[in-house]
C-alpha cells in the first residue's frame, strides 16, 4: 500500500475548497488509531469523551490534562500521518486565556498534536484568539457541549428554536473571526447547521446535525457498539463489536471452565530428552 501523505491545514484547506467531504472520528488507544490511519481518516479527536467511553465516569468533566495527554500520545503514536486534534479538558482553558494558552500548548509540546478544540461560543473567544495568536491551530466547539451539559439542561437537540438558533449562528461567526479552523456542531438541527455552513469561510464538521456540513464526525465506540451505557440516535452502527467481543468472552469462560481451552496449539512443550535430563537434575 502507498505510504499516506501526513494530512496538513493547507491539505484539509484544498478538500475544503474543492466541496470534497472532510472525514473525522474519536480515537483514544494506539491500535484503534492504527486502524483509522490506514482508513484514511482525515482528522482524529482525542475527545475528552474518552471519560465516559475508556474511563467509566457518568460524564466528560472529572477527565484531567494529564489523562487527556496520555491518550493523545498513544493516538500520536498510532496514527503518525492523520490531522491530530486534542480536546480541552474541562477547566483546562475556561479560567483565563493564559491557562487555555498553556493548556493548548501541552497537547502541541507532549502529545505531537497539529491542532486543539474547545467548547463554548463568544464567552470563549478571547481563549480561541489567545491560542491562535500564540500558533496553535484550534477548532471551535457549538450546539451539544457536554462540557456545559448542566446549563442546557442535559445531552439534548440544541438551536430548536429561532432565537438559539440564531445565537448558535452568531456565536460561529464569532469564533470564525477569533480565528478558528473549523467549527464542530454538535446535535443541531440539520437546516441551522446548513445556514452556518454557507456562512462561514471554514469548514464546518457535523455531529449528528445534518449532511449539509463539510465534514462528519462520530464517536469511535459508538460506531462499533462497543460503549454498553446507551446508543445514541445520530450514531450509525457500522459493526457490532461490542457483540462479537461479549459473545468470545462468554466462550472463554465456558472452554476453560469444561477444560476444553487451552488445547495443544495453544501452548509449548519441550522435548522428552531435555524433560528426562530435567527430571536428573532435580534428583
Amino acid at each position: 500500500m502507498t505510504e499516506r501523505k501526513k494530512v496538513t491545514l493547507p491539505m484539509l484547506y484544498k478538500k475544503y475548497r474543492e466541496g470534497k467531504p472532510i472525514t473525522m472520528l474519536t480515537c483514544y488507544d494506539y491500535p484503534t488509531a492504527y486502524f483509522q490511519d490506514q482508513a484514511g481518516v482525515d482528522m482524529v479527536l482525542v475527545g475528552d469523551s474518552l471519560g465516559m467511553t475508556m474511563l467509566g465516569y457518568d460524564s466528560t468533566l472529572p477527565v484531567t490534562m494529564d489523562d487527556m495527554i496520555r491518550h493523545a500520545q498513544a493516538v500520536r503514536r498510532g496514527a503518525p500521518h492523520v490531522w491530530l486534534i486534542g480536546d480541552m479538558p474541562y477547566m483546562s482553558y475556561q479560567p483565563s486565556v493564559e491557562t487555555a494558552i498553556r493548556s493548548a500548548g501541552r497537547f502541541m509540546a507532549e502529545a505531537g498534536c497539529d491542532a486543539i478544540k474547545l467548547e463554548g461560543g463568544r464567552e470563549m473567544a478571547d481563549r480561541m484568539e489567545g491560542i491562535v495568536r500564540a500558533g496553535i491551530p484550534a477548532m471551535g466547539h457549538l450546539g451539544l457541549t457536554p462540557q456545559s451539559a448542566s446549563a442546557l439542561g442535559g445531552f439534548r437537540l440544541q438551536g430548536k428554536g429561532a432565537e438559539q438558533a440564531a445565537r448558535i449562528i452568531e456565536d460561529a461567526k464569532i469564533l470564525e473571526e477569533a480565528g478558528a479552523y473549523s467549527i464542530l456542531l454538535e446535535l443541531v438541527p440539520d437546516r441551522v447547521c446548513q445556514l452556518i455552513t454557507e456562512r462561514a469561510n471554514i469548514p464546518i464538521i457535523s455531529l449528528g446535525s445534518g449532511p449539509h456540513a463539510n465534514g462528519q464526525l462520530l464517536i469511535y465506540h459508538d460506531m462499533f457498539g462497543l460503549y454498553p451505557k446507551f446508543k445514541p440516535r445520530m450514531a450509525k452502527v457500522y459493526g457490532n463489536a461490542g457483540e462479537v467481543i461479549q459473545n468470545g468472552l462468554k466462550q472463554y469462560v465456558q472452554e476453560v471452565t469444561e477444560g476444553t481451552f487451552p488445547q495443544p496449539e495453544n501452548y509449548f512443550g519441550i522435548a522428552d530428552e531435555e524433560y528426562e535430563r530435567l527430571l536428573e537434575m532435580l534428583d
